[in-house]
């Protein structure tokens, strides 16, 4: 296995960021400091990080529906409670993207450093749904269209989404980008303030009868369906291209909420 790929599956890192680790010099095998991320490894190889031994750990994948309040960390400096503290597992679990502080709904939780890169790199589009509580009520028809065509924020042009009013005051909409708190920065954008935010839906998994702070582990059969779900998508011409940076081992970074 290759040593990017190795550091992911032990938890470490996303692949990106394990490559830096390795740019870095940070990553020795049998003792000799090495360079080159796609050096073939395995268990007895002998890997280290800053000194402490890595071995690939299993895999673990964790649904969490987030109340308010609780932030998408691993720590918090400031004593909030975390998503972490409220997933039952072993394994050191890392949130795969985030919901600000104030949002609630679905966020899954991995020590899987490969499928965490799959799901929030915006080269792969996986979507996300989001169900927002809005004021005013009611979006005119100008300001629907524009949110499906993508407005313009001070990180850049949104990707198209498909969004649409499900009731009086409540509007859904589905991306397959994320930006720091872009769904509230895009209904506000077209004159509409966003009272309450929960994510619905991550790629093909909803929150399928999660009550508020409760997780559960997903099946070998779930997780499957999520990695399928994470399609390389050709980059669009004509606009800028943000979204997640590849993060180290704490947490990967996907803040669209």
């Amino acid at each position: 296995m290759r040593l990017a790929k190795f550091l992911a599956h032990a938890g470490v890192a996303s692949r990106r960021a394990a490559e830096r680790l390795v740019a870095e010099g940070r990553v020795t095998i049998a003792g000799e400091t090495v360079t080159d991320p796609a050096r073939d490894v395995d268990e007895s190889s002998g890997v280290e990080v800053d000194g402490r031994a890595v071995a690939p750990e299993p895999l673990e994948v964790h649904a969490l529906n987030k109340p308010a309040g609780v932030v998408s960390t691993a720590r918090d400096t400031h004593g909030r409670p975390t998503v972490v503290g409220l997933v039952r597992s072993h394994r050191r679990l890392y949130p795969v993207g985030r919901l600000d502080a104030d949002s609630t709904g679905l966020i899954l939780l991995t020590n899987d450093g490969d499928l965490a890169e799959r799901l929030t790199h915006p080269r792969y589009g996986v979507q996300k749904v989001y169900r927002a509580k809005i004021a005013p009520g009611r979006l005119a028809p100008r300001a629907l269209q524009a949110l499906r065509d993508g407005v313009e924020l001070d990180d850049g042009r949104t990707a198209p989404a498909r969004v649409r009013q499900v009731a009086p005051s409540v509007v859904e909409v589905v991306l397959r980008e994320g930006r720091k708190r872009q769904v509230r920065r895009m209904l506000e954008a077209v004159g509409h303030r966003v009272t309450e935010l929960e994510r619905v839906a991550f790629g093909p998994l909803g929150l399928r009868g999660l009550e508020l702070g409760q997780s559960r582990r997903l099946s070998k059969r779930e997780v499957e369906r999520l990695r399928g779900s994470a399609d390389p998508r050709p980059p669009s011409r004509g606009r800028r291209r943000t979204g997640s940076k590849g993060r180290g081992a704490r947490g990967w970074k996907n803040p669209a909420a």
